[in-house]
């Protein structure tokens, strides 16, 4: 079989490679399932992702000009050295200086997600970025507008003709071209997989270790490995910011039992994703962790594992941090295949 790369790989502190797809002659794009992890949500063998497609989506995903007034693009909150979330202040913000009431969730291993957005409004991801586009207060505008600019667009035009066979611009096609994107920003080449994977010359330091134990005891039932979440809804014990009044999953559900839950974010690239929390009231991982262990506010919908009061001491604080920060996948954050630059 004939192979193409389609991703380059690129040096991460001098000798740190990644490469974690391949496409053959036919332009298809493998999917890399890590070993040991579980089988994503998606069947790729019925959709599958090509590398038109992805560099596509990957254009959209960068280009502002699908926000109403040509400013706002995907990547303004969620950047690649983030781990695909924003940076610098704690909601969302849109075109014309209008601000969300969330965070802007990280972008990571989506494949194995069911639900999008803190409170799983959306349960296709080729169908959540109709979502960002459409809202007002991030790029207020329409798909109808988009598939407007898009097919007057000589060099969209081509994209998807090489996409699609076919240079027609729909909202579908468009969707799908994103999904084919965001859905391959898959994250396992961190400290911690190395040392799963069992590799060579790759060990937890002490203060690592004793963190590890520190989260399997107090963290794994809601971050569950490998993925670092159980991509439930939990009411985690923030108590209600009184100027957003965000009532979380209930929004949606309209059950009362779902009030103040939101979905359960990754812990992977945690070290590069701050502020935390669906509104971002924290910009320290020290603030985030002293908030489970002193900041829990009883209500008869938090999750159950925090009805128990987590106790830990100022060094199992640091060990737990310690930890987390092998949760950072730096060739990841810094490949070039998921940057704008990424050449044709």
């Amino acid at each position: 079989m004939s192979r193409s790369f389609l991703w380059i790989p690129v040096a991460v502190l001098g000798c740190l490679f990644l490469l974690l797809a391949f496409t053959d002659r036919s332009g298809e794009v493998k999917f890399f399932i890590p070993k040991g992890w579980p089988k994503p949500n998606h069947n790729f063998s019925k959709k599958p992702v090509t590398e038109a497609g992805f560099i596509l989506g990957n254009r959209l995903f960068y280009d502002p000009i699908l926000s109403k007034d040509s400013t706002i693009s995907c990547s303004s909150c969620h950047l690649s050295f983030t781990a695909f979330t924003h940076a610098d202040h704690r909601v969302s913000h849109g075109i014309y200086g209008r601000q969300g009431i969330r965070n802007s969730s990280t972008l990571i291993n989506l494949a194995w997600s069911k639900h999008f957005m803190w409170d799983g409004a959306i349960q296709s991801l080729e169908q959540q970025a109709v979502l960002p586009i459409s809202h007002f207060s991030e790029m207020d505008n329409s798909m109808e507008e988009v598939v407007r600019r898009l097919s007057n667009n000589t060099k969209y035009r081509r994209y998807f003709y090489k996409t699609f066979a076919d240079s027609t611009v729909t909202e579908q096609r468009v969707l799908n071209a994103l999904w084919q994107f965001t859905v391959m920003l898959v994250s396992y080449n961190a400290k911690y997989d190395s040392i799963m994977r069992h590799e060579p010359n790759v060990s937890f330091s002490p203060n690592e270790e004793i963190g590890y134990q520190i989260f399997k005891k107090n963290c794994a039932s809601c971050h569950t490995e490998p993925l670092f979440t159980n991509y439930n809804f939990k009411n985690n014990g923030l108590p209600l910011d009184s100027i957003l009044m965000d009532p979380g999953r209930m929004a949606v559900t309209g059950k009362q039992s779902d009030y103040l839950a939101f979905k359960v974010p990754t812990l992977r690239n945690i070290a590069f994703s701050n502020p935390y929390f669906h509104d971002g009231r924290f910009n320290k991982l020290s603030e985030a962790i002293d908030h489970y262990t002193n900041g829990i506010v009883q209500s008869p919908t938090l999750a159950k594992e925090l009805r128990q009061k987590i106790t830990l001491s100022r060094q199992e604080k640091k060990d737990l941090i310690a930890f987390l920060k092998t949760l950072t996948d730096k060739p990841f954050l810094y490949n070039i295949a998921f940057r704008y630059d990424y050449p044709l």
